[in-house]
């Protein structure tokens, strides 16, 4: 019984960090939303890891893994992202513009809601996967508190805010594979981009910490991008 649970545990702390990150934005401490962002991820990560090693996977933890995932990785985001354009918005007159920011959330329900019912994502992930969104949207107040004021001025601006949540918003539910890390063999043949992305993402964080991760997930597309061309021009030359 106790084995059993031990993911559905792991997942109920993703939760709460999701819960306590949502007060902490709305006190306008937003670094420690995006701190408590990292540590849901690192209980995201374990929830599955160990259900698949324990062999106690379940439509309830996958239910609950999503209920979770919509808090920490879908409604905190837009308000990480709603607070940024509260910030860049010089009156109360424009405050409205802010609202925009909680299609990241709509869009994040919707991308779940296909994780779960869609049998094409076993080995690869259709859209950008919410804990990966999330991600970037929590490296954004790192950025402005730790790099050069440069990139305050283009991350707490209006208009850069607005088209940023539109796109994550489409990549959230785009219809194009992209790469997962979960991996049948070790082997390199078939795992070719799965080691690829690693390594560059070793040498990204290494070079440019925090920078690192908006350049992580640009690479991520890319990577996929090319992944899926290769694999087209595999099939064709099977033909």
């Amino acid at each position: 019984m106790i084995r059993r649970n031990i993911p559905n545990a792991l997942t109920c702390g993703n939760l709460l960090c999701g819960c306590i990150g949502v007060v902490e934005a709305f006190h306008n401490n937003i670094v420690i939303s995006c701190i408590l962002i990292g540590v849901a991820l690192v209980f995201d990560f374990f929830d599955g890891f160990l259900a698949r090693l324990l062999k106690v996977s379940s439509a309830i933890g996958k239910d609950l893994d999503s209920l979770a995932d919509m808090v920490t990785f879908g409604l905190l985001p837009s308000i990480i992202i709603y607070q940024l354009l509260m910030q860049s918005i010089p009156d109360l007159f424009g405050i409205w513009k802010a609202y925009p920011a909680f299609i990241i959330a709509i869009f994040s329900a919707i991308r779940l809601a296909k994780f779960n019912n869609d049998p094409r994502q076993s080995d690869s992930f259709i859209g950008v996967p919410t804990p990966a969104n999330a991600m970037l949207v929590a490296s954004l107040p790192i950025i402005i508190l730790t790099e050069d004021p440069f990139w305050k001025e283009i991350i707490v601006n209006t208009n850069n805010l607005l088209i940023f949540s539109v796109i994550m918003s489409y990549l959230l539910v785009m219809e194009m594979p992209l790469i997962a890390l979960k991996f049948k063999h070790f082997g390199w043949k078939g795992n070719e981009f799965r080691f690829l992305l690693i390594g560059l993402t070793i040498i990204l964080v290494v070079t440019l910490k925090i920078l690192a991760v908006p350049a992580i997930i640009i690479l991520y597309i890319l990577l996929s991008i090319v992944d899926n061309v290769t694999k087209k021009g595999r099939s064709i030359g099977n033909i």
